[in-house]
């Protein structure tokens, strides 16, 4: 049950000097706000890329260095030690890019951390214990301690730098989930929420199911990241016995991760979408009338004016069956509710859902065929699908980009759904002026860190290449 919606009038704690509602301030105030929103959509979507392929890279090398002990071919250990280089890198530019971004909630949201302090609080809290402590600790191990631990114990540190991995992403998840589907909080006489269970946020329903999404779509980048590199080393006739060992767990660990995209993570997702927020469902659907047997829309150019979807192709009652497992059920139109509480920007959540199921489905097609063709053993020299698969590597970093658009566009225009619209979040004391400056200074700073980042990728491809091999080529002479 949904308390009443907040609204930072009630109370004198949460302002500073005089009430701040936003007809008191202005148009200042509703720039600021706006400012403010695309200032940390910026920084958290930069940053999502390095941790994107930090999660999804990371399962993969567990896989290499279990290859190395159960085969005891020492070219599966050089594979988890090149990746384990490109984890550290990235890992790095992860740590850095987050930082400002955490700050944001103290400068750009006070208001928002104020009332959502007593619950967001704790989850932040132990996602930086694991990132700053558990990761760090042993990715400085998976780096610099094999000789010294040994093949098993360096397996070992492998899986749980995976576990301390994946346990980060789980808290910042169940962080964005509470704000989606608020529960285990009780409101307190100044009008803030506490959390009362922490079970209940930690298990939230909506945790659950978005974490599986999301860490499938992190297992796609790294699996398309991995094939790249591979299908790049065959093609270049640099290092190809490498590329081929790159390519056979990428295609096989990117075929399995980009049908369960779809099957059962997306599917569990959308129900529970359809289950807590309508109104996001069929803003994401295009659908404006409320329709029994509704269809599910493969294109299509939503009109906000006349309020309906122009050029549509659709497939019949395919929407209700997917949702409500009947071809007839009735799936609620954005007609059915008031129109302050529809998303912001209907069009934009509606054309980032469609690029994201696109893209997903150009991804299990590419996936399948290249596994049929290592299947049959004419993968490594089908250059036409090396090409493909050299080239798409960019599109899962934009699918998971536009997935995470699709979860925050539908979320408004609540900062906590149900509870604080996001009007009512931002710090009423910081200025246009003061958020413009910072972002462009975001801007350039990212700008030379993202030139750094690829300058040492493509110096960590090509000396990595000529470090591969060099060990077993010991071992042979000795």
């Amino acid at each position: 049950m949904l308390s009443k919606p907040f609204d930072h009038r009630q109370t004198d704690s949460f302002t500073v000097g005089t009430p701040f509602a936003l007809d008191h301030l202005g148009g200042v105030s509703m720039e600021a706000n706006t400012l403010a929103r695309i200032q940390f959509a910026f920084t958290i979507t930069y940053h999502y890329l390095f941790p994107m392929f930090t999660m999804g890279l990371m399962p993969i090398i567990v896989i290499f260095k279990t290859l190395a002990i159960k085969t005891g071919d020492e070219r599966w250990n050089e594979t988890a030690r090149f990746w384990g280089k490109i984890l550290g890198i990235t890992f790095l530019f992860g740590v850095v890019t987050g930082i400002p971004m955490e700050f944001q909630f103290g400068t750009n949201w006070a208001v928002f951390s104020k009332f959502a302090g007593g619950v967001i609080g704790q989850t932040l809290a132990m996602e930086g214990t694991f990132a700053f402590f558990l990761e760090s600790a042993f990715i400085g191990l998976f780096l610099f301690g094999e000789k010294r631990l040994g093949q098993k114990l360096h397996w070992l540190t492998a899986v749980l730098l995976f576990i301390g991995t994946w346990l980060s992403g789980w808290f910042i998840v169940a962080t964005n989930a509470w704000m989606q589907h608020p529960v285990g909080y009780q409101t307190m006489p100044d009008g803030s929420v506490q959390l009362t269970s922490f079970w209940s946020l930690v298990l939230n329903e909506w945790a659950i199911y978005q974490y599986l999404h999301n860490m499938g779509g992190a297992v796609v980048v790294g699996s398309f990241c991995v094939s790249a590199l591979g299908a790049f080393y065959i093609l270049s006739k640099k290092k190809a016995e490498y590329g081929k060992m790159f390519l056979k767990v990428g295609v096989i660990v990117g075929c399995i991760s980009s049908i369960w995209m779809l099957f059962p993570s997306g599917d569990l997702q959308g129900r529970m979408i359809a289950k807590h927020q309508p109104v996001t469902l069929a803003a994401m659907e295009g659908l404006f009338d409320t329709t029994e047997g509704a269809p599910l829309v493969l294109i299509g150019q939503p009109d906000m004016e006349k309020q309906r979807l122009d050029n549509a192709v659709h497939i019949p009652n395919m929407l209700s069956f997917i949702t409500y497992q009947r071809w007839d059920a009735k799936v609620k139109g954005l007609n059915e509710f008031p129109k302050e509480d529809h998303p912001t920007n209907v069009p934009m959540l509606y054309y980032s859902f469609h690029i994201m199921v696109g893209l997903g489905t150009i991804f299990i097609l590419t996936m399948i065929v290249a596994a049929f063709w290592l299947w049959r053993g004419k993968l490594f020299d089908a250059n036409w699908l090396l090409w493909i698969l050299m080239l798409s590597f960019p599109f899962p970093f934009i699918a998971n980009t536009v997935g995470w658009a699709v979860a925050e566009l539908g979320r408004q225009p609540w900062l906590v759904y149900g509870l604080m619209r996001t009007e009512h979040g931002h710090s009423p004391l910081v200025s246009s002026g003061n958020i413009l400056f910072t972002l462009l200074g975001f801007g350039g700073m990212y700008t030379i860190i993202s030139l750094l980042y690829i300058f040492l990728m493509l110096r960590r491809i090509e000396y990595g290449a000529e470090e591969l091999g060099a060990n077993v080529a010991v071992e042979e002479v000795a």
